[in-house]
């Protein structure tokens, strides 16, 4: 039972990081959640403290996501109504077009969004663009964060 379930676990994890850099589901709450449930079957001090760690670890790497393409679209002028109206429409492109739809709309809704704000195509998509980098840059945290989570639950699930 013990190693069924730690390949299970290993399997989440490797599908929510796949859901990360994927932006299909949510990667940092399905990794969180299958070493929560690691810890719950182990009931050992290595297994909360892994889970506990992996925890924290996770929320501050969505946090620093978040700040960072906020201060990043921030910088360059981008509207937060902008920013708004292109995760609806991502939102609505995740579920029109599968796989690509969320991206998609994303830049989408953002250019379209500046281009009604400014009036402008081209400060619209340099806008666009930088959205664009700001998602970009936002996933590589939270796949780090992702990443070193994981690695934390195979060193201790490795160790006991």
């Amino acid at each position: 039972m013990e190693i069924a379930l730690e390949v299970i676990v290993g399997l989440v994890i490797v599908v929510g990081l796949i859901g990360i850099a994927s932006t299909l589901l949510p990667g940092g709450l399905l990794i969180g959640a299958a070493i929560g449930v690691w810890a719950a079957f182990t009931q050992t001090a290595v297994g909360w403290w892994t889970f506990g760690v992996a925890t924290v670890v996770l929320i501050v790497g969505a946090v620093a996501s978040k700040v960072v393409m906020a201060r990043h679209t921030q910088q360059a002028g981008t509207a937060n109504s902008s920013l708004i109206f292109a995760a609806i429409l991502g939102i609505v492109g995740f579920f029109v077009v599968p796989l690509i739809g969320l991206p998609l709309g994303f830049v989408l809704g953002l250019w379209l969004a500046e281009y009604v704000r400014l009036r402008d195509t081209r400060q619209a998509w340099t806008s666009a663009k930088v959205g664009l980098q700001a998602t970009g840059w936002g996933m590589l945290i939270e796949l780090a964060s992702g990443l070193i989570a994981g690695s934390a639950w195979l060193a201790a699930a490795t160790l006991t």
